[in-house]
């Protein structure tokens, strides 16, 4: 499976189905707001979270059916994902992502921070509908992760003296929370034991952790068209992922380029010359397969199906981004 395409095949009309409950869901009677939702729900991006949620509970229903709940989580794990770009691209004052103009682009920062906003009570109100506590804990729970990722990581900017374990754990906030609490929360409304809903939890930890680092190695080694943004921006921006980390380890002469926040003419230049001349994007590279290979381990026990294999696909797909 060499695209996300092909390996959501499986779940593709379930997918085309979300798209349209979507447009109709957010925005209705809002006319700037209801203008936002197309633009963002029509931009196209992978769907990979909402179709995660979609092939697990295919994989863990008897009779590979889809509930009427599930098919509400996956929806509300697009919408809280949707929402924290749309975010995220005001933090960063980024212009385009994946060749479409952002939403305050577009529109403009007001518009584009209370559409943010009402994703966000959108997805809570539907949350609460679902009538399961269990679920609403786990996906509240993702949208302070996500803040709190945000906060972090940018507290933590042009900081050469940040611990890895930092690192792991803003990647986990920002990336690995929603995948991780949707893929639990979709076994919580199948009914599934404390020990598989561990493992399904532990499924999407591992396969966001893994999406996040070879995202962070593309910004050293993608182009533009692969991030959807420009290279090494996060680098610029002083955010210090695992190839700077790794790098760091062996070259202490980054930690003065960054401490001095890259200011100087040739700084991230030479900065990024120290990173590829070292063993950070092999050392990258090796990170990213362990947490591919855990992801992979935790869903052994599944019944095959095309789903299971779907899943299982996943993880040699996140990889081939980088090789």
């Amino acid at each position: 499976m060499n695209t996300v395409t092909e390996l959501l095949q499986p779940v593709e009309n379930d997918l085309d189905d979300l798209i349209l409950e979507l447009k109709n869901l957010i925005g209705a009677g809002h006319p700037i707001l209801q203008a936002a939702a197309e633009h963002l729900f029509s931009a196209g991006g992978k769907r990979l979270r909402p179709g995660i949620v979609l092939l697990i509970s295919k994989a863990i229903s008897p009779g590979f059916n889809l509930t009427s709940k599930h098919k509400r989580l996956a929806e509300i794990t697009e919408m809280i994902h949707t929402a924290s770009l749309v975010h995220d691209d005001v933090v960063d004052e980024a212009s385009t992502r994946r060749g479409v103009d952002t939403v305050h682009s577009r529109f403009n920062t007001r518009v584009a921070v209370l559409a943010g906003d009402f994703l966000f009570a959108q997805a809570s109100w539907h949350l609460a509908n679902l009538d399961n506590v269990n679920v609403v804990k786990l996906l509240s729970r993702v949208i302070m992760d996500l803040a709190e990722g945000e906060i972090k990581q940018n507290l933590n900017r042009f900081d050469s003296a940040q611990s890895f374990s930092k690192y792991i754990n803003k990647s986990y906030c920002k990336t690995a929370s929603l995948i991780a609490n949707s893929c639990k929360a979709a076994g919580v409304l199948s009914n599934l034991t404390d020990e598989k809903l561990t493992s399904l939890y532990n499924f999407g930890k591992n396969i966001g952790l893994a999406f996040q680092v070879v995202d962070d190695i593309l910004d050293f080694t993608g182009n533009d068209k692969q991030l959807g943004k420009p290279a090494v921006s996060d680098l610029a921006s002083g955010y210090l992922t695992a190839p700077v980390l790794y790098a760091l380890e062996e070259n202490k002469k980054l930690s003065v380029l960054i401490n001095r926040e890259l200011a100087e003419k040739d700084d991230l230049d030479d900065a990024l010359n120290i990173i590829m001349n070292s063993k950070a994007i092999e050392s990258s590279r090796k990170l990213a397969e362990d947490f591919a290979l855990l992801s992979k381990e935790a869903i052994v026990w599944l019944p095959d199906s095309e789903y299971k294999r779907a899943l299982l696909a996943l993880p040699e797909f996140v990889l081939s981004r980088i090789y």
